[in-house]
């Protein structure tokens, strides 16, 4: 498998990742980045600045604050006078991922759904990649485009460890399965949707723990694309604990 892997990425790379799409949009459809909160006090306050920053002209941020027992909603509340673009649904009881993303399409103005972890970081061109796929010719059965996810913090061995698995082998499965025929999952911490295509599919299953793979599928039953976009690059805090990453992946 991991020759598969590595012949199928070569051709990924040749056929798709060296040409470039970014710089040829003609039109900027609005953008609702949705971000699912649950007690993310330490780390929302920064995912909101830095969201700032993003080299696009029509976006909005709608952060589902989903029943949290910190003081996330003490802070997302001095973002919202802070920030024009910020808006802010606050959930009495956490119900979850899934749950909270429902609502936030509900509330999204925007024809792009964007959904992003409370404590990532979107590249400053990341939307102009993953908007590519929708707008240029050939887009109209595009449902979603995952992201990139690259870690961040890199000062403990098993940090550096997941490095590379981000970085090489989750990305050489991504590319393969684009070439081969279907990209089996979408990664949760950064992922373009069509808002119809999410109506069209039921949205995300509530009682499914792994709603990243639910959903993917579900719009492939109803026979949209699903994509991967290498350069829409999305940075995450990854566990550097023994205790923390078994956690994570239980």
């Amino acid at each position: 498998m991991s020759i598969v892997w590595m012949f199928a990425a070569i051709i990924f790379y040749f056929r798709r990742e060296r040409i470039s799409f970014s710089s040829a949009l003609k039109e900027f459809p609005l953008i609702t980045i949705l971000i699912p909160c649950f007690n993310e006090r330490q780390t929302i306050v920064d995912t909101i600045h830095e969201l700032q920053a993003l080299d696009y002209p029509k976006y909005e941020i709608v952060v589902i604050n989903d029943g949290s027992k910190d003081r996330s909603l003490s802070y997302l509340s001095v973002l919202v006078k802070m920030y024009d673009n910020v808006r802010v649904i606050n959930l009495k009881q956490n119900r979850g991922k899934a749950n909270a993303l429902k609502f936030g399409v509900m509330a999204a103005r925007g024809e792009i759904i964007v959904t992003l972890d409370s404590d990532a970081v979107l590249e400053h061109d990341a939307l102009h990649w993953l908007v590519g796929h929708f707008v240029r010719s050939g887009g109209e059965r595009v449902g979603a485009v995952t992201g990139n996810p690259r870690v961040r913090n890199r000062s403990s061995l098993l940090a550096k460890v997941q490095l590379v698995e981000f970085s090489s082998i989750i990305g050489l499965i991504k590319r393969s399965q684009r070439v081969l025929g279907k990209v089996m999952t979408v990664s949760g911490v950064i992922v373009a949707f069509r808002k119809r295509a999410l109506l069209d599919c039921g949205l995300w299953d509530v009682d499914l723990i792994t709603d990243d793979i639910g959903v993917t599928w579900k719009l492939q039953r109803r026979f949209w694309d699903i994509r991967y976009e290498p350069k829409a690059l999305c940075w995450i805090f990854v566990p550097e604990t023994i205790s923390g990453l078994w956690k994570q992946r239980v």
